[in-house]
């Protein structure tokens, strides 16, 4: 009887470890890429806070990162999809293709520190990017990179395209799950769909403010993958893997970074990547059906003979990397950075 409730040991902890090895970001294995942790202390608003980040070099070195900012409710792990990475790790992609990458946790997310929420805003949080970009060229903390590509997804995209603006410090900027046209009843869906972060069991004894956010258990399929196909293993581990954001980083994206034309101090290359997006796409908003259309939508935000490209990625939402031909869209952003950057 020993020997079998041994044996039953043993048998729960290979699954138990199997099943971690299948929510591990694939930065933790081998792919031919060095990855590390690394944590940059900024400051926002005058207070000391630390950002987490996960650096991806090729084996073969690289001049050029990718500082990648994932968007609201979700961390680093977007940019390195667990499920499937070979198809869906955009990271991993970029990596494969010779690009360093930083993905970064947002302040109150991931394994960076967790401020007061009313601090934490999109200009704010432009600023302490911009603290890590400085960070990243002068190699302050690891390697030091000659060109940078300042990457984001939603409002990733949102604190990217203010950061640039700003700081005019980068040599692109890719955005992506981000439009200047919203549609309202998608909109409205994604906030209807979030409460506060301390209601939510994965959070409530994490010691986050009222201020912070998730979404809804069950609710990310229908406001970010939909009207991709519902693969359960993907969407699995975008629940798995949700994490917060902060009530008051919309009350300057959408003003600023959405609704103002704020993107035409970038004179940097841009690129703009979307999904059939049901937050920035439709009849009264983003022509997202094609790259022309998104090109035509786009255009009068950005500054006059701007390096505009588009791309258009067909049958996906809002998460795009989730996407099964989320490679199409890997090969089009590779394609413009060798054009417009070099690696």
């Amino acid at each position: 009887m020993k020997r079998a409730a041994g044996r039953r040991r043993r048998a729960t902890v290979l699954v138990l470890v199997a099943l971690g090895f299948l929510l591990v970001p694939v930065s933790a294995r081998a792919d031919g890429a060095s990855c590390r942790d690394v944590y940059f202390p900024v400051t926002l608003v005058a207070l000391p806070q630390t950002m987490h980040g996960t650096l991806c070099v090729p084996s073969g070195g690289a001049n050029t990162v990718q500082v990648l900012i994932p968007g609201g409710t979700y961390n680093s792990s977007y940019w390195d999809i667990g499920y499937q990475p070979e198809i869906r790790s955009y990271r991993l992609a970029m990596n494969n293709a010779g690009y360093a990458t930083l993905a970064l946790d947002r302040l109150g997310t991931g394994r960076s520190s967790t401020p007061p929420s009313a601090v934490l805003t999109t200009v704010t949080e432009a600023t302490v990017v911009h603290q890590v970009i400085q960070a990243v060229r002068s190699g302050a903390q690891g390697p030091r990179f000659g060109k940078v590509i300042l990457a984001g997804h939603s409002f990733g995209s949102g604190t990217a395209s203010i950061e640039a603006a700003t700081f005019n410090d980068v040599d692109a900027v890719l955005v992506t799950g981000l439009a200047h046209r919203l549609n309202l009843v998608g909109t409205a869906a994604v906030f209807t769909s979030t409460y506060p972060a301390l209601l939510d069991p994965r959070f409530a004894t994490a010691g986050y403010d009222p201020g912070y956010l998730t979404t809804v258990p069950d609710s990310r399929y229908s406001i970010f993958h939909a009207p991709g196909p519902k693969v359960a293993g993907a969407i699995a581990f975008d629940e798995a893997t949700k994490d917060t954001s902060a009530y008051e980083q919309a009350a300057d994206l959408f003003p600023l970074g959405i609704i103002a034309p704020y993107s035409l101090l970038i004179d940097r290359p841009v690129m703009v990547v979307l999904g059939q997006d049901t937050v920035f796409c439709g009849l009264l908003a983003t022509d997202c059906g094609t790259a022309s259309g998104i090109k035509s939508s786009e255009s009068p935000y950005y500054r006059l003979g701007a390096d505009l490209t588009t791309y258009a990625l067909q049958g996906y939402g809002h998460a795009i990397n989730y996407a099964p031909n989320a490679p199409d869209y890997f090969r089009a952003v590779i394609s413009w950075a060798d054009r417009k950057v070099g690696r």
